[in-house]
């Protein structure tokens, strides 16, 4: 990290609201958890009276069991940002410029400024046709968030290849990609991948993810990573969650099924982007503040996506259960 860059570098707004009144549909988190998670949870507790061993042999095969990778080139972090600071840390530095897709998540220009580099933003449709020369990295979110479209596998190791050709680091964003059907690029060289259990799992607070890369790469992701920086419920927990691919088929096909509906829905007074994540982005016509005020007195929370660089009249709304999804649909359809 820069010095003289972090006094310039100012906080993210998220989505996430705490109101116990108010259903949140502005963070993109899932409602349930996988059956047990509490009893491990609470198994661990125990053993946290001891330091972890710092190899964290059992997450990191959990971990590259889920993504198809090495467990060798696993770095546990506590959670998915924790990976991209990693990832940005070991790669770029002060004068360097990183290609990052906008609009897209926050955190990206501010890690990158906290390093002293420079990010140049594109467009987030046209990431993978720039020429990634004259960038010391490049960024893919996939899904993007907050438009929600994957990018397609075959274009992306494309990127990849045209990025190990110019020498540039393509660090890619999964935070998403458990909610799709397309494989993960973990393990490909020249990639750097982060991994949130956060958003599958539905354990925000808990703080587990990981990064992965080979070779140098993920020599120096190792390198450093901080000591014990996974606490052993987080990967203890993870490395559970992680193995029960039961919960995770259902919840893909449910949250699949009902984006499709509230997608169907909401185009009769809303533009809504194309999406392969749990959540939408609407286009509004109308008052954007108006629009949230109304959810909100009904009991609902959204994400106001304004805060996004390139969008001006939009919300970002999460895909949870059923029930909540239908009210919540039918609030929105209400407003004149």
């Amino acid at each position: 990290m820069d010095p003289d860059s972090v006094a310039d570098v100012p906080r993210v707004p998220h989505g996430g609201d705490d109101d116990p009144a108010v259903v949140d549909f502005s963070a993109n988190t899932n409602p349930r958890r996988p059956p047990g998670v509490a009893h491990v949870y609470d198994t661990a507790f125990g053993a946290a009276t001891r330091y972890p061993a710092d190899d964290y042999a059992d997450y990191r095969v959990a971990a590259a069991d889920y993504v198809d990778c090495d467990p060798e080139d696993v770095a546990p972090t506590p959670g998915g940002l924790a990976a991209l600071r990693l990832a940005f840390g070991v790669t770029v530095g002060p004068g360097d410029d990183v290609l990052v897709p906008e609009p897209s998540f926050g955190e990206y220009d501010r890690e990158i400024r906290l390093q002293g580099a420079t990010p140049v933003p594109v467009a987030h449709d046209e990431v993978l046709a720039t020429d990634p020369a004259d960038y010391a990295a490049a960024v893919v979110c996939t899904p993007n968030n907050p438009t929600g479209e994957a990018a397609d596998p075959e274009g992306l190791r494309d990127f990849l290849a045209r990025c190990r050709a110019a020498d540039t680091v393509l660090v890619v964003d999964e935070a998403f990609l458990d909610f799709t059907d397309h494989p993960s690029l973990a393990g490909a060289p020249g990639a750097i991948v982060a991994r949130s259990l956060t958003k599958m799992f539905g354990l925000p607070g808990l703080r587990a993810g990981f990064a992965v890369a080979t070779g140098e790469l993920g020599d120096r992701l190792d390198a450093a990573r901080p000591t014990w920086g996974l606490s052993v419920p987080a990967a203890d927990v993870g490395a559970y969650c992680m193995r029960q691919s039961v919960f995770v088929e259902e919840t893909k096909a449910r949250v699949a099924a009902e984006r499709a509906e509230m997608r169907d829905r909401l185009r009769a007074r809303f533009e809504v982007f194309p999406s392969d994540a749990p959540f939408l982005l609407l286009g509004d016509d109308g008052d954007v503040d108006a629009l949230l005020a109304h959810a909100r007195e009904r009991g609902f929370a959204l994400r106001d996506a304004r805060t996004f660089p390139t969008l001006d009249s939009h919300v970002r709304v999460a895909v949870r259960l059923p029930e909540e999804n239908d009210a919540l649909v039918e609030t929105l359809l209400k407003l004149r």
